[in-house]
């Protein structure tokens, strides 16, 4: 099989930190000895594109910079070395475009904690473009019964989330909060909890996202607009009122971060996820030793975790919410987005 490759493309263009994208054609790039060409055919949208557009991270981009990195395509060209992906094959880029494969993280199926990562839409060009590079270690391997525009969420929304759940250490049964559930990452995180046998309280704010919420499997939800009392609230939500066994940080801000020790259920968990610009985590040390809460980060999957989050989707129990717009009008998307007016996820169309 091959592909008629053209020698330009549309992409999205960042020409400057802090200014908005231009939809422009530039090159088509070709892979190297390990890496695939991929025409990707969907992106979706993160909340993380739109710290690249800001440079509010510390963590410096490229620049120009092809933002995105929830792109689905199909596999139209191979480095010499690659032989364990074929031409034709879906494939998808993610977060983590490569990393060295030596140092002792990705020894030990740690390798997004590598020292020398390549970042997708952030130190390299990501999936914003008809045509993106992928190190074909790490690109996500996609069945071909999956829709490549529902999937492309579950490349870094869905893996993130899945991730996130896994690290919280809560079983089939108990109870997790989910802060920022009406979001991208939130949407999907209910889903994965009630497929893995937990119960979801979400929380978030306005009608909108509470209907979404508690069609995606929220036992409960808590909104913080018009709540008197968010922690006593999110505690009447679990049976015996101790509070969840679980609390996953999705949010944007920082507030939420400094909350979630009141309400985690004694011996709880509470995992940071969301990444809010220039924030903090405070909790008090007496309740968190007398308490025995335990705080931790979690970063995107590993490659068996993308294989897992991916098969939850092939298997039917992950349907992403989201709306489909064309690549060109992507800066509306992150105009929405710096509102606070997306629920669920948007995906762009690299064709439009």
């Amino acid at each position: 099989m091959s592909f008629q490759i053209p020698t330009e493309q549309w992409a999205q263009v960042l020409e400057k930190t802090g200014g908005t994208v231009v939809h422009k054609k530039i090159p088509v790039p070709k892979p190297g000895p390990d890496e695939v060409l991929i025409n990707i055919k969907y992106s979706g949208v993160c909340h993380t594109d739109l710290h690249a557009v800001k440079g509010d991270w510390p963590l410096a981009t490229k620049i120009p910079l092809v933002g995105g990195h929830e792109g689905a395509g199909v596999v139209v060209a191979r480095g010499e070395l690659v032989n364990d992906i074929q031409i034709g094959d879906y494939a998808g880029i993610k977060w983590l475009n490569g990393s060295c494969l030596s140092c002792s993280f990705c020894r030990t199926a740690n390798e997004p904690l590598c020292p020398k990562p390549d970042l997708s839409g952030y130190t390299v060009d990501g999936s914003f473009q008809q045509y993106a590079i992928g190190k074909a270690a790490h690109v996500a391997r996609i069945p071909k019964e999956c829709d490549l525009e529902a999937i492309a969420p579950i490349l870094c929304a869905g893996l993130t989330v899945y991730k996130g759940l896994k690290e919280s250490g809560a079983r089939p049964g108990e109870f997790v909060a989910i802060v920022g559930a009406g979001g991208g990452l939130g949407s999907m995180a209910l889903q994965y909890a009630r497929a893995m046998g937990l119960h979801a309280i979400a929380i978030d704010g306005g009608a909108e996202k509470e209907k979404m919420c508690k069609e995606l499997g929220a036992t409960t939800y808590v909104d913080f607009t018009t709540s008197k009392n968010l922690v006593e609230d999110v505690k009447k939500a679990t049976p015996e009122g101790y509070g969840p066994h679980a609390v996953l940080l999705l949010a944007v801000t920082e507030k939420p971060f400094q909350q979630a020790s009141e309400y985690v259920r004694s011996h709880g968990t509470i995992v940071c996820v969301g990444l809010p610009a220039n924030a903090f985590l405070k909790a008090p040390v007496f309740d968190t030793v007398t308490r025995m809460i335990n705080i931790k980060g979690s970063y995107v999957g590993n490659r068996q975790d993308t294989a897992e989050a991916i098969d939850f989707f092939r298997r039917g129990l992950i349907k992403a919410p989201y709306k489909v717009v064309g690549l060109s009008k992507l800066q509306e998307v992150f105009d929405l987005m710096e509102a606070g007016k997306i629920a669920g996820r948007y995906v762009v169309d690299t064709s439009q």
